[in-house]
């Protein structure tokens, strides 16, 4: 088994299939000629009469799935034209009028926003659990109970599941584990390992790494494939093959990325857990964070994204503090090269959280640590320093 930096470089790659070139080229198009009737007939194939069509992906496509699917260790993948494309068209593919879903609480606000706004709407029961509930999840489970779904750690609040314990009760009555891998990426958790059914990116993060493309992905073992596959060719999803191509590329330097966001993002975790203007850092890759345990049982290593909660509510000092970073954009999405906060304040939760102040998601990107310490630590002292609001 080769190291991680090497299998990413490679994965999916066949360069004497095109003319030599490292990196599989932009295939764009929709019609796709038959050389004959006999193949055009034998095209035909998992009962699909229409699968000679660029729909249904290109050499591109499969370059990219396939390397996915090798990364991830999984049977087969998929590509969206975005990460939440891929979460609600993956849940699709498994329910039905009258299912029951088990859902994270700490889950991704648009896909909450889905499953509350829309399977409802169709018929399917959805009902939340706490992140961290683990072997407890068997009471909530029923034997209509068709998935659970569940993203570790959540993208907000950070908490770290139980995979292995989850994935064992889920499938004693029969339902699938779906999991958004998207924080940890291919490289630092391996959902497959751990007992999920459908792994989920949203591409657009780490994989593309440069914040100049929307894209999604869900890899399924081979009890799942069949059901993601014909759900998602059902609804009539495909991607760019421009996107794609950056997808392939950015794939290529993830792991050289991957460690520098992990590093920094633990580096400013930590220093910041020092200002006395901050009431909780979010991160589990402390050692003092909840979910640092399972954090170290499971994980490989941690990305750049964690959760801070400032002392403090009030609008004046908060426009301080964000107006004052200088290194750090204003902006949703994460995973590219640039450092970015969001204002949370309270994430939106089904279940009683233990909230303790004004929550700020950061992502550390690949700028110096020292200028990125430095950056935060001047627009919390601007912002507070100030103020009237105590800090002590």
């Amino acid at each position: 088994m080769h190291d991680a930096t090497t299998r990413y470089i490679h994965a999916g790659r066949n360069p004497d299939a095109y003319c030599g070139l490292v990196n599989t080229p932009i295939f764009r198009g929709s019609t796709v000629l038959a050389k004959s009737y006999e193949a055009w007939e034998a095209s035909k194939k998992d009962g699909n009469p229409y699968a000679n069509y660029g729909r249904f992906g290109t050499p591109t496509t499969r370059a990219f799935e396939d390397a996915v699917a090798e990364l991830e260790g999984g049977h087969a993948s998929l590509v969206f034209p975005s990460g939440l494309a891929a979460c609600v068209h993956a849940l699709l593919a498994f329910v039905k009028a009258g299912d029951h879903v088990l859902i994270t609480d700490n889950i991704y606000g648009p896909t909450r926003a889905f499953v509350s706004n829309v399977l409802t709407r169709f018929g399917v029961e959805v009902e939340y659990f706490v992140p961290t509930i683990g072997t407890a999840i068997s009471k909530q489970l029923r034997p209509n109970t068709r998935v659970v779904f569940t993203e570790s750690p959540g993208s907000l609040t950070f908490e770290v599941c139980d995979l292995p314990a989850i994935s064992e009760a889920a499938h004693a009555v029969g339902a699938f584990v779906l999991i958004d891998n998207t924080w940890a990426s291919p490289l630092y958790f391996k959902p497959f390992d751990h007992g999920a059914d459908v792994s989920i990116q949203a591409a657009t993060k780490y994989i593309i790494g440069h914040s100049d493309a929307l894209l999604g992905t869900a890899t399924a073992n081979e009890r799942a494939w069949p059901l993601l596959k014909a759900g998602a060719h059902d609804f009539g999803q495909t991607a760019s093959p421009d996107d794609l191509f950056l997808a392939l590329r950015g794939l290529r330097t993830m792991p050289i990325r991957l460690q520098r966001h992990w590093s920094t993002g633990v580096a400013l975790a930590q220093s910041l857990e020092t200002h006395p203007a901050i009431a909780r850092v979010l991160h589990p890759a402390l050692p003092n964070d909840p979910g640092h345990e399972l954090w170290k049982r499971d994980f490989l290593g941690a990305s750049g994204l964690f959760g801070i909660e400032v002392k403090t509510k009030d609008p004046a000092v908060l426009a301080r503090l964000f107006d004052n970073l200088t290194l750090f954009g204003i902006g949703l999405s994460w995973g590219g090269f640039e450092s970015l906060v969001v204002p949370v304040g309270q994430p939106l939760r089904s279940l009683p959280t233990d909230s303790q102040g004004y929550l700020i998601r950061v992502h550390a990107g690949l700028e110096h640590v020292t200028d990125l310490l430095e950056d935060f630590h001047r627009a919390l002292d601007i912002a507070f320093l100030s103020s009237r609001v105590a800090v002590a």
